[in-house]
């Protein structure tokens, strides 16, 4: 039984691909086909169907994050593996094989994952405020391992204005050394370089583009020590990114309807899902709006399809058909036309913006904020505050980081909606030819693979499922 490295290259899709020379000669030796992936198209989605073979509406993980109803609060990129509803691939294999080991380096929701070994993102809170750059490591003597071998985790390269190759290139160092170390079954591995430039300067851009040549470069190691070590390679794409051209700002015009409030501290404006009519988590192209009472729900709804960029409203029941349709979704779900995404704005005027909406703030924003890659371009000291901050962190003293512009429109590329042409179409490869003979009638009429089907895919190719249709 063949080992299995599971590569998450998210934002893979064709035209990424012919700039990686490296994972098309993979693709060509084994097999290629798209990717259908889930709504909402955002990682925590998308990978959880992947690893569960599930929809939203059976695990739960209905986006980057959502109100907690029974928190009043809003919470996105929570880390625990307690939300997900349901058993991922290293769980079914292990009933069925005791001795089955696996390794996971940075897919989502792994605090608390039975998985063997666990590498992911996790910052040193001080308790005077600042933070510094670190990851969550199991077994604790791997972490040390891994410092001494790569260094510290690199988190202001990993999100934020300065996020590069850096990130990328440590966490397939840090699967280089599990592999070599461990030799899991399954090993689990998350790049995210792609997404940064390509929503930065759109997927068309030459940026983009070289973001494809750079990571496939950083990937040729890793493929060839898998190679050498006899493991299967299957990667996989979250979702494709396509250009942005239009943000919605879609908190604003529930407020304008006075139905979102607000309350003010320090002068500045923060929202109030206690006492809000309606307000919306955004993420992306796609929004969860939350209607305090079901008397609500169709003026609601009937003014959110007036508003120039929303393409679809979804009510309990036409969530169904995305399956979508779980308790932690909005009672409305919308979605972006193509183009278009959802800012999670809700203030009128700048002045009272949020301390947090000018900073790299990503557990405290009710909503996904993509302007978070980029620098304030009005403001021409945005790079030097940042460097003198990072003097401050090297010294001890506690800092801000106020260096993103409330102005969204410098963003080019978005995701979230299920792509309609098969330029925004993500992609899975395999090194191994031998498929099952469902996926290869997939592959021969051009129609897209599944999501849900790769956690079959991955156990089937270790002799741990019977091939079934997908």
């Amino acid at each position: 039984m063949k080992p299995i490295l599971l590569l998450n290259v998210v934002g893979l899709t064709s035209r990424a691909l012919s700039h990686m020379p490296r994972l098309s000669k993979l693709a060509n030796q084994g097999w290629s086909a798209q990717l259908g992936t889930v709504l909402p198209a955002v990682t925590c989605s998308a990978q959880t169907t992947m690893l569960t073979g599930l929809a939203p509406s059976q695990h739960g993980i209905v986006g980057n994050g959502w109100y907690f109803r029974e928190l009043g609060e809003v919470h996105l990129w929570r880390q625990h593996n307690r939300l997900v509803q349901g058993e991922s691939i290293w769980e079914t294999a292990r009933r069925r094989d005791p001795e089955y080991t696996s390794a996971n380096i940075c897919w989502w929701y792994a605090m608390g994952m039975s998985t063997d070994v666990t590498v992911t993102p996790r910052p040193i809170y001080h308790a005077d405020g600042r933070k510094s750059p670190d990851a969550y490591v199991r077994p604790p003597e791997l972490h040390d391992e891994l410092v001494e071998a790569h260094g510290e985790f690199p988190l202001f390269q990993y999100w934020g204005p300065t996020a590069a190759l850096t990130s990328s290139r440590w966490i397939v160092n840090s699967t280089l050394h599990v592999m070599r170390t461990r030799a899991p079954r399954l090993l689990t591995t998350y790049v995210p370089h792609l997404d940064y430039d390509l929503q930065r300067f759109g997927p068309r851009s030459p940026q983009a583009d070289r973001a494809a040549s750079e990571l496939d470069t950083v990937l040729g190691p890793l493929l060839d020590e898998a190679q050498s070590s006899g493991y299967t390679v299957m990667v996989v794409a979250e979702y494709g990114i396509e250009e942005a051209n239009k943000p919605v700002d879609i908190n604003r015009v529930l407020r304008r309807e006075g139905l979102l409030e607000v309350y003010v501290q320090d002068g500045k404006e923060q929202l109030d899902p206690w006492t809000s009519q309606a307000f919306a988590v955004a993420d992306h192209q796609v929004a969860h709006v939350y209607v305090n009472r079901s008397e609500d729900i169709d003026r609601v709804a009937a003014l959110l399809r007036s508003v120039d960029g929303i393409d679809e409203v979804l009510d309990r029941e036409a969530q169904q058909k995305y399956g979508l349709d779980h308790e932690r979704s909005g009672e409305l779900v919308v979605v972006a036309d193509p183009g278009a995404w959802f800012t999670y704005y809700f203030w009128l005027d700048d002045d009272r913006a949020p301390e947090y909406a000018r900073g790299v703030d990503i557990h405290r924003k009710p909503g996904y904020d993509p302007a978070e890659l980029f620098f304030d371009p009005a403001d021409r000291f945005a790079k030097a505050k940042a460097g003198l901050n990072l003097l401050k962190k090297k010294t001890g003293l506690r800092y801000s980081m106020s260096t993103v512009p409330l102005d969204p429109t410098c963003v080019r590329g978005t995701h979230g909606r299920i792509p309609e042409s098969d330029e925004g179409m993500p992609l899975i490869l395999c090194s191994d030819v031998s498929v099952s003979t469902e996926v290869s009638s997939l592959i021969e009429s051009g129609r897209p693979v599944p999501a849900a089907s790769v956690k079959s895919l991955v156990l089937q190719s270790q002799g741990l499922e019977t091939p079934a249709k997908v």
